[in-house]
Formats: C-alpha cells, structure tokens, sequence
C-alpha cells in the first residue's frame, strides 16, 4: 500500500469483534446451571432497599465445595468481585464460560481447603449470572427489568447474602473473604452483622471508593448507555450483534487497564503489532490493542450491560461510613480480627486505601493484620498473586476455627 496517498478512514467495529456477540451474556432459566444452586430469599413480601426501593422477589444463585458440618460450623463466605460470580471454584463447561475465579485458592488441600471447610460463593443481588438483576423477568410479566431495575447498594446485597446463609443453616461464618467490589461487601459484612462472623478478609479494596475510582466508573457507564443499541436499556429481544456490546466491551477494556500495570505491559506487549502489514492503518492493532479487544469480547458473551451500570454505581457509593459516624468510626467498630493485603502496584485500589482499614481496626483497640505483596501485577493481584495471599487466608480462617 502507498502511504502517501490519502485513504478513505473509518472505523469498523466488526474488524475487531465477532459479528456473533449476544445482546447479554445474562444466565437465564433454560440454560445449563452447572454447579449454580437457586436460593429464593425473600418470604413473600418485597425485599426493601436502602435507597428507598424494592425487589418483589429476590433469588440468589451460589455455589458450594465441601460439606457442612452437623454443627454448621465450618462455613466460609467468599464475596466476588465486579465482573466475578458464584463460579469461584472448578472448570468451564456447561453454564460455565470461564473457569473459577479464585481456582487457586480453593479446593482440596489449598488456601480454603474444601477437605476442612464449606465454602460458599453467591452471585450477587444485581448480578446477571443467575441472581436476581436486570436482566431477570420481572414476576407476572414476560420482560425483564431492564434499566427499571432498583439501584442497590452493597448493604442490600449483604442483607441478601445474610438471608441465603439463613437458608443454609448457617448461623456464623468462620470467615468472610472477598477482594475488589467482594472486600467491599467483607467489610460491610463485619460492620451490619458483627455476630455473624469469626474473621474479615477484605483485600485490594477500600473503606469508601475515592474520586478517582468513581471518576473511572462514571466512564466506564457512560460508554455503555452512549452505545445507540444500549436502547434505554431493553435490549434483550435484540438479535445477535445488534445489542449494547460496543459499549460493554469498551467499558470492560477501559477498566482492564486500570487493573494491569506499565510494567505488565511492556513486558507482555512493547511495542508490537498485531499484523505488521498493517503498522501504518488508522486502525491498525499494536499487540496491548488486541489483548484489550479479547478482554472486552469475552466479557460480552457472560456479562450484562445493565448489570454492569447498577453493580459499578453500587461500588460508586460504598462507603463503609455512611450513617455510622464516618469511616473511622465504622472501621473501629469492626469487632472481629481482619486481615486486609495490598498489591504495590495497585492503582485503582492503591496501598493507603488498605492501611486505612487496618489503621481505623487498630485505632480502636481491634485486631488486625496487615500484608503487602511487591507484585507488578497491579489490581488483578489479589486474582493472580495466590502464593502470597493462600497462607496468610488460610491462617487467618484457621486461627478463626481455633478460637471458636
């Protein structure tokens, strides 16, 4: 091709992306469940939430390894992150597209050793990947929620979680463990329902999202709802590559990089292109390009866009302090030994957010244990750094039972 002549420019998405995406990758009832089991929660009167709305009926799905005890209590509840579900654990296959999020950790022998522990996993109040969200139908009707779906808060979705363990039977967790938006529900876990746990284990997370969190967010749903086929958010009857997936990928691929790090990238990527012939195209790929574009493709086949806007605004407006006196007041009211890890490289969820929590623990004459990883893995370090995060987990809920 000769460069020095003009081109005729464009943008054609499909060169990028399969022409095959879903409108949602929502789980819906007739596909295959996999290890999901379906727990309704609510008792026939609709579950209020704390901004003021209701769901008439809630349902979670979750996931399970190990047995329960006859005591019930050798429970451990493990909180997912943004994008994560109830598959923390075990392969892909049928009603499952990815393999286990915490793979590493969880299991037979490992960090969370199943041999010794029931460890529970739900997908989230507001989630799409078999809880009740937007993309659900709402009862008596043949739609789903759609954007009509309640903005929730991570509170509900605690309160959703604590009735599931009623259902389980289980009256106490050994421990509550989760990273990201799943440390977000850890540590409101240890603030609502203190006599429901022995330990908390909130990493890579915070206290309260910052400025620069929201700021983050607030872009990643903007490129969602300016995607034309977000369609005010009903799209499901929408065919195959004509629903919101543009927005969705590019939200994911936004977000994808502020999990990852320079130093990451330019060990994986440099420089290099994706096709060479191509150096010179507007839109030809560097290497960092067609890793994000794969990233923000595979979410679309198993995520939900509206899904996505209500879980990123409900970490938006975590703040552990709300209504309780402030974040430091909260923290010292955390009554139950908390272990909370850092990652160096961390930038969405940078170290001082973590020594903030074991600072406020320890300001009040609480417990807790403080760990940083040097790990250039940035964000995604508490998915991929399990050498250092297996023994501290493992210690922790261990010198939980042991105190029981």
């Amino acid at each position: 091709m000769d460069h020095t002549d003009p081109q005729p420019l464009g943008f054609d998405p499909h060169r990028r992306f399969s022409d095959d995406l879903p409108a949602s990758g929502a789980w819906k009832p007739g596909d295959p469940t996999g290890n999901r089991k379906f727990v309704t929660v609510t008792d026939g009167r609709p579950f209020a939430l704390e901004g003021g709305g209701r769901i008439d009926e809630v349902v979670l799905a979750y996931e399970s390894w190990g047995e329960l005890n006859a005591q019930a209590s050798n429970a451990v509840l493990v909180c997912h992150a943004l994008t994560g579900d109830s598959h923390a654990a075990g392969s892909i296959g049928p009603g499952h597209l990815a393999d286990g999020w915490w793979n590493d950790l969880i299991g037979p022998g490992k960090a969370l050793d199943t041999d010794r522990w029931f460890v529970v996993c739900a997908n989230v109040l507001g989630g799409c990947q078999g809880s009740t969200g937007p993309a659900s139908v709402v009862p008596g009707t043949d739609r789903s929620y759609g954007a009509a779906f309640p903005q929730i808060t991570m509170r509900d979705i605690v309160r959703s979680q604590r009735r599931l363990a009623d259902r389980l039977g289980i009256d106490r967790w050994l421990a509550v463990v989760g990273g990201s938006m799943g440390g977000m529900q850890v540590l409101e876990w240890g603030a609502m329902f203190p006599d429901r746990l022995d330990a908390l284990i909130p990493v890579a997370t915070t206290a309260a999202a910052s400025p620069q969190q929201i700021s983050w967010s607030a872009v990643e749903r903007l490129a969602i709802v300016n995607d034309a086929n977000w369609a005010g958010g009903n799209y499901y009857d929408a065919l195959p590559g004509h629903g919101p997936w543009a927005g969705l990928a590019l939200a994911r691929e936004i977000s994808q990089v502020t999990y990852r790090t320079t130093e990451v990238f330019d060990d994986r990527f440099g420089r290099n292109h994706q096709n060479k012939r191509e150096e010179f195209d507007q839109w030809g790929r560097f290497e960092v390009e067609s890793y994000l574009d794969h990233h923000g493709q595979k979410l679309v086949r198993r995520f939900d866009a509206n899904s996505f806007l209500v879980l990123s605004k409900a970490m938006d407006l975590h703040d552990i302090g709300r209504g309780r006196g402030g974040v430091e007041a909260a923290l010292g009211r955390l009554s139950m030994p908390v272990l909370t890890a850092s990652i160096t490289s961390d930038i969405l969820y940078p170290p001082y957010q973590q020594a903030r929590i074991h600072a406020g623990v320890e300001a009040a004459g609480g417990v807790s244990d403080y760990h940083v990883v040097d790990s250039p893995q940035g964000h995604d370090g508490f998915l991929l750094e399990s050498a250092f995060l297996g023994p501290l987990i493992s210690n922790t809920v261990t010198t939980a039972e042991e105190s029981r």
